[in-house]
């Protein structure tokens, strides 16, 4: 029974490559684009904010849409668009007359698959029958790291060796990954997320609990806690070490999405030995004190290992509260994960804005920036702790 979805598991896992792609590829053309194009900087800043804000909208709007479909066809159209705003992206901006608006048309297509993949991938994933749904759903996080660390390496290294003005064949051979996958989830089994006859919890339901919204917070603290420091981390390495801007990504991201994969992996691995509401409440102590060492540390190398060591620890928390919340409300249903979707964009968001209004605020000084981010794994603490109370209160 088991082995029959060991395809869909790996479909999963391979939605979250394609997620990390279309998240992380573009930013690498940035300034490519602004040279070869003449777009402003401030225009090509807008793509981030406008990539967020789509894939939070879908996240709102999937609620009324993905059960009318169904999964497997929501699945199929996520990767087809995913696929369909890359190669778009080499042919728009050069037949629209403003390339900035065939970039933005192409963010637009992708991020609609990639806020559709956030909502779909997990609940796919909790759905199949599975002897350690923790394990699998931690499993299942750690291939977004390693996309991301893929995307970053595979591109870097294909830009040294042909040229970043070949950029157009990378988008293409990048667009494979959704269409190969979006193939095969037209053919792999696919479990009901709820009992025959059973439906999911309403909006209004959901909303009446206090568990719920703890959850969200969590949720929230989650995404804030990883991406306060992941988006700056580059920044910090080039500032703080003065190293190029190749370097200080290989030394910044990548290195908190490898340290941040590895802890997913770990708890993938050994998730049927470990107590996972300890491991995360050591996680958010782990990543308190990465805080504090990245804000106060007088050393700039050892400010980075603290970097380093915060992807490590915060690499349970978004797979961790995704697997309480389908625990603690197993009729949650489609609803409640794609407003917990919505809570860990929120918070990837608002965490590194956060940083950066403090750090302006005081003449750019970026350690002061993320020592006010360390309220995110403080209230991710105290949201596990309520949690359980709330559990208590249930039961």
């Amino acid at each position: 029974m088991k082995n029959q979805y060991n395809k869909t598991i790996a479909a999963c896992f391979t939605g979250y490559i394609v997620q990390a792609i279309v998240n992380n590829f573009t930013p690498l053309l940035f300034l490519f684009f602004q040279r070869s194009y003449q777009i402003p900087l401030s225009q090509i800043t807008l793509l981030v904010t406008f990539n967020f804000g789509i894939q939070l909208l879908v996240d709102l709007l999937s609620v009324g849409f993905v059960d009318r479909i169904g999964y497997r066809a929501s699945m199929v159209i996520a990767h087809v668009l995913s696929a369909a705003g890359l190669v778009s992206l080499t042919i728009l901006p050069e037949i629209l007359p403003a390339p900035f608006a065939g970039i933005l048309i192409s963010v637009m297509i992708y991020a609609i698959g990639g806020g559709l993949l956030e909502v779909l991938v997990s609940p796919v994933v909790e759905a199949c029958p599975s002897d350690n749904k923790e394990k699998a759903m931690s499993m299942l996080h750690s291939f977004y790291c390693w996309g991301h660390a893929g995307v970053v390496l595979i591109t870097t290294l294909f830009f040294h060796a042909v040229g970043i003005e070949n950029w157009k064949i990378l988008a293409c051979i990048w667009a494979i990954v959704p269409i190969g996958n979006a193939a095969a989830f037209t053919r792999v089994p696919m479990a009901a997320l709820m009992e025959e006859g059973e439906s999911g919890l309403q909006l209004r339901e959901l909303f009446r609990l206090k568990l719920f919204w703890i959850l969200l917070m969590m949720m929230i603290c989650a995404g804030a806690s990883e991406q306060a420091v992941s988006q700056w981390a580059s920044t910090f390495a080039e500032k703080g070490l003065g190293i190029s801007k190749t370097a200080g990504d290989l030394a910044g991201p990548l290195a908190f999405a490898v340290l941040m994969g590895t802890s997913r992996l770990f708890y993938g691995k050994y998730g049927d030995r470990i107590h996972l509401e300890r491991f995360m409440v050591y996680s958010s102590c782990l990543c308190i004190l990465s805080y504090l060492g990245i804000a106060l540390l007088p050393i700039p190398q050892l400010s980075l290992i603290a970097c380093a060591v915060c992807g490590l620890s915060v690499g349970i928390m978004w797979p961790g509260t995704f697997s309480k919340a389908s625990a603690a409300l197993p009729k949650g249903g489609t609803a409640m994960f794609a407003l917990l979707a919505l809570g860990g964009d929120i918070g990837c968001s608002g965490g590194p804005t956060l940083v950066g209004m403090v750090s302006g605020a005081l003449g750019d000084n970026l350690k002061m920036g993320v020592l006010a981010g360390i309220i995110f794994p403080v209230l991710l603490l105290t949201g596990i702790i309520l949690c359980r109370k709330a559990k208590g209160e249930r039961s």
